[in-house]
């Protein structure tokens, strides 16, 4: 039950700032009160829910402070995973990220699938490490890394970009380096929240020319 609100969440179905009413919410997916109850509560404890006394539950708002927070986390258990990765089985972990790397490279075309690739690539690599407290820290960072592109910007970067980003992940870590593989995490990172907090261009008036 908390899977299915997660991914509504993620997907923007419910966004930021929507209030999750019990009821409605039940008879829209079909469950009994208590269940939902306990799930809404999971959401609020995973910190994706917030709860207003007398209100009810909202979706939470995300800011720019919000954003850098969850990239700046990101990039610390990413960086994490990335060194155990290192010390383990590397020919294993980059077969795996290559198959992650096909998917993301297949979804090029199809923004939304092409995001949902970007979230499976990274969710990969952290599962790659073996550690299960990294792997559920990052899939909670992985929902708000959604909800941030949905809340303030709903494009990503070109798709080649995006796709070179993760191949350079992949080679550092079928190749050992670890230097080579916290930079590009770290540029990849960067770069993200640079992009999500950019201003978003103005609209032009109908029959304006381009500067």
């Amino acid at each position: 039950m908390a899977d299915r609100i997660r991914v509504a969440i993620m997907r923007g179905t419910f966004p930021p700032g929507t209030q999750l009413g019990e009821v409605e919410l039940a008879a829209r997916l079909g469950v009994s009160r208590g269940p939902l109850r306990e799930a809404m509560q999971r959401l609020v404890a995973e910190g994706l829910l917030r709860s207003e006394s007398h209100r009810g539950l909202f979706v939470r708002d995300l800011d720019a402070a919000d954003v850098r927070d969850v990239y700046i986390a990101r990039t610390a258990v990413e960086r994490a995973a990335g060194l155990l990765i290192l010390a383990g089985d590397r020919a294993a972990a980059a077969e795996r990220l290559t198959s992650a790397l096909t998917t993301l490279e297949d979804a090029a075309g199809d923004p939304v699938a092409l995001a949902d690739a970007d979230h499976h690539f990274h969710s990969e690599f952290v599962a790659a490490a073996g550690s299960p407290r990294l792997r559920r820290m990052a899939d909670a960072l992985l929902v708000e890394t959604r909800m941030c592109l949905a809340a303030l910007q709903e494009t990503l970067p070109p798709a080649a970009a995006l796709i070179a980003e993760h191949r350079q992940m992949r080679d550092a870590v079928r190749d050992g380096d670890a230097e080579r593989l916290t930079a590009v995490l770290e540029a990849h990172m960067a770069d993200a929240v640079d992009r999500i907090l950019a201003p978003q261009p103005s609209v032009a008036p109908a029959g304006s020319v381009p500067a």
